[in-house]
């Protein structure tokens, strides 16, 4: 399949979703969030994500538990969200902010991402 021209849904957090493929374990689609923007900060009941960034620039703060970080993100970054991590991501610079995203299981549907406390305060729309 082809990455679809416009956006299937808006994310939980606030990010443009074209959905890409999936299998009865798993589900990829891509995110975009417009440069300058803040998603809003989430966790997944069920699900653990593998991101990969295909373009932009931005940071992404996840804590889990005791655990919290913010990394930088840009093109080649990968990073895993194990569910229950509470997450937020922003985008930096000119361009959008691009990243693909493994669901395992497969994304479930709505209810699955419920809203958390996060570092930044969100501008994204959703």
């Amino acid at each position: 399949m082809r990455l679809p021209v416009r956006p299937d849904a808006v994310a939980p957090d606030g990010s443009d979703v074209r959905i890409l493929l999936r299998l009865p374990r798993g589900s990829m689609a891509h995110f975009e969030l417009a440069a300058g923007r803040t998603a809003r900060a989430v966790a997944h009941r069920t699900v653990d994500e593998i991101w990969y960034v295909v373009s932009g620039r931005g940071e992404m703060w996840r804590r889990h538990g005791d655990r919290q970080e913010t990394v930088s993100l840009e093109s080649g970054t990968c990073l895993s969200i194990p569910v229950g991590t509470h997450f937020q991501f922003r985008a930096a610079g000119t361009g959008p902010l691009t990243a693909v995203a493994v669901t395992m299981p497969p994304w479930p549907g709505e209810g699955e991402a419920y809203e958390v406390p996060g570092p930044w305060p969100a501008d994204a729309n959703g």
